[in-house]
């Protein structure tokens, strides 16, 4: 008898934990890697390896061990995804699309030789490339850290002289190289998940989100857009995974500007925060079919099961440890779906869970969920 596929995880936090209820759920095994132990997603892995990339003999366990390895975030170092590729582990992403994408200018650049419509952007060396930069996308601008920035952090908004000096200083204490991008004047941000096998690829519903100091706090699906914008932005979303030679899950935000246009923001080759309500709302999960994928197994179908739903981050609102207050309020109501992450340590805007809302009436649910969240304090 055949022994079931385990599937390694690279990092062990919310991603990789939801990713591994959907494997185990299907029968398959976990293994995690991450620098503690008893992650969220080590506290139900098959296997918790305590490390991280950087160590080869850390990387051969988890070879031996593990069918196929995947990742919950794109700061891994593409050069160890292919030392464990060289251990004859395929890896999903591949190297090569992480090393497409984990450097912004990187990814931005691969994207714009694809024609893939983006906010102008211009790599930053120099604190005098400043003139330039104006004269190339003027003001204001976005300045950002060209790799690890993720929720705001890396990013800074530049009106003038007097704010880039000091940015350009913060930035490069902690990120060698940076990328300054057109500040996009949008009427709304959007996401949309992609899956792909080499057989096949299926497209998510369009999303709108809402973000609260730079995290993603609002998710809203389907996305209230016309016809032409829900299908031209999910056209984008497709070439743009294809751009990247991308297999797996993957999120894709935009902007959908005030003059009508769709902009590619950034991609996440990994399951995304704007894709977890498709636990409740769709007939597969993003996490089942990134599973799904990396073994290059049927995609399941994801198409949602009720015209709407809404998510919304439970983003933590104190520095301590991690206890949720009140869960009668989620509870009680049979319309809400409480997923609470297993972090122990709980810090103001840390993301610590989510819930969401699914059903006819989008006003309705919206209001329900926002009510939830207030009240459920971790």
């Amino acid at each position: 008898m055949k022994k079931p596929e385990i599937i390694g995880i690279l990092g062990g936090g919310q991603l990789a934990r939801m990713s591994a209820f959907a494997a185990k759920r299907m029968g398959f095994g976990i293994a995690v890697v991450e620098k503690k132990k008893k992650s969220p997603a080590g506290q139900i892995a098959d296997h918790e390896l305590k490390g991280w990339v950087n160590s080869s003999q850390l990387l051969k366990k988890l070879a031996a061990i593990s069918s196929v390895v995947t990742l919950e975030n794109e700061f891994v170092d593409y050069h160890r995804l292919e030392y464990l590729e060289s251990l004859g582990r395929n890896v999903f992403p591949s190297s090569q699309t992480i090393s497409l994408i984990q450097d912004k200018l990187i990814q931005k650049e691969t994207l714009a030789s694809n024609n893939i419509p983006l906010p102008r952007f211009l790599a930053v060396n120099h604190k005098t490339d400043y003139e330039e930069i104006v004269e190339s996308i003027g003001l204001p601008f976005i300045l950002k850290s060209r790799k690890m920035g993720y929720d705001g952090y890396g990013n800074a908004l530049i009106k003038s002289k007097a704010d880039f000096l000091p940015a350009f200083d913060s930035l490069t204490r902690r990120h060698s190289k940076l990328l300054a991008e057109e500040f996009v004047d949008f009427k709304m941000e959007l996401a949309v998940m992609v899956a792909r096998t080499k057989k096949e690829i299926r497209l998510y519903p369009l999303t709108q989100t809402i973000q609260k100091n730079h995290i993603c706090h609002t998710v809203i699906a389907p996305a209230q857009v016309n016809n032409r914008v829900y299908k031209l932005a999910g056209e984008i979303a497709i070439e743009s995974v294809l751009a990247v030679k991308g297999f797996g899950i993957f999120g894709v935000e935009l902007f959908y500007t005030n003059d009508g246009k769709i902009l590619v923001n950034e991609m996440a080759p990994r399951p995304h925060n704007s894709g977890h309500y498709t636990i409740e709302g769709c007939c597969t999960s993003q996490f089942e079919n990134h599973i799904r994928a990396v073994l290059n197994l049927p995609l399941g179908s994801t198409e949602m099961v009720m015209p709407h739903a809404v998510m919304i981050n439970l983003l933590g609102k104190r520095n301590g440890p991690a206890i949720v207050k009140d869960y009668s309020t989620a509870l009680k109501n049979d319309k809400v779906h409480l997923h609470i992450y297993g972090k122990e340590e709980s810090r103001i805007g840390r993301k610590m869970g989510h819930i969401t809302v699914i059903g006819d009436n989008a006003d309705k649910i919206l209001k329900i969920a926002k009510r939830t969240e207030k009240n459920t304090i971790i």
